[in-house]
């Protein structure tokens, strides 16, 4: 079965490249103009993945990527942004996106980008179905709820997803490329920092309520979970 597409971009140009070269890779393609359209065929029939601009008119595509993980929704969602501060992307990721990629961009690396969060998709039912517990946290993989000293953390997807990589390994270094082969099933070119910014978002939501920092960096290793600073 060919897996669905929707495309949310009010620029025709660019759903025009996109929609020729998805369907050229086999992939089932449906397009929405603005983001009110895109949320309608979203609660109508919900794709495999979505690519969804940020700047549209009438909802734009954090408003839209905010709604559908207050619906509860998990797809995959790929935000496009023509913005490259990092505040811009920290906004998307914070939202709920999985990824984002920067306009103007190849179409060669977003299809590589698709194709990832499809493997990522078909392993989440891989995912054990039971509790992890690293000193005051708590991940919970059947209500998806992390708990840290008894206060609830609201994280995204990919957190979610990255927070469980690091309790599955605990005391262990993770290098940047096994962290990014294992969450994302690529590696980004070496200037792109999206695992920076999720582990300083993950480590803002973990401390928030003052506990003591668990992520660590390795300086030019990787990244380790443990208790000791």
């Amino acid at each position: 079965m060919r897996s669905t597409i929707l495309i949310v971009d009010d620029d025709e140009k660019i759903v025009s490249m996109l929609r020729r070269g998805l369907a050229f890779e086999g992939y089932d393609v449906q397009t929405a103009s603005n983001g009110a359209e895109g949320l309608s065929k979203l609660m109508d029939k919900e794709p495999d993945i979505v690519v969804l601009d940020v700047m549209m008119p009438q909802i734009d595509g954090f408003e839209v990527c905010r709604r559908l993980r207050e619906a509860g929704s998990k797809v995959p969602v790929l935000m496009l942004t023509a913005k490259d501060e990092v505040q811009s992307r920290v906004i998307g990721l914070d939202t709920g996106a999985d990824d984002y990629l920067v306009k103007p961009f190849a179409l060669e690396e977003l299809l590589a980008r698709v194709r990832a969060l499809l493997r990522r998709k078909a392993d989440i039912s891989d995912t054990p179905d039971n509790r992890l517990m690293y000193e005051d946290i708590i991940l919970d993989n059947d209500s998806r709820e992390v708990l840290r000293d008894g206060q609830r953390l609201e994280l995204t997807a990919k957190e979610f997803e990255l927070l469980n990589l690091f309790m599955q390994n605990p005391k262990r270094v993770l290098s940047r490329d096994l962290i990014m082969d294992k969450i994302w099933g690529y590696d980004y070119s070496g200037e792109s920092n999206v695992l920076e910014v999720y582990i300083a978002m993950l480590r803002q939501k973990t401390e928030e309520y003052g506990g003591k920092r668990l992520i660590q960096t390795i300086r030019g290793a990787g990244y380790i979970l443990r208790g000791d600073s």
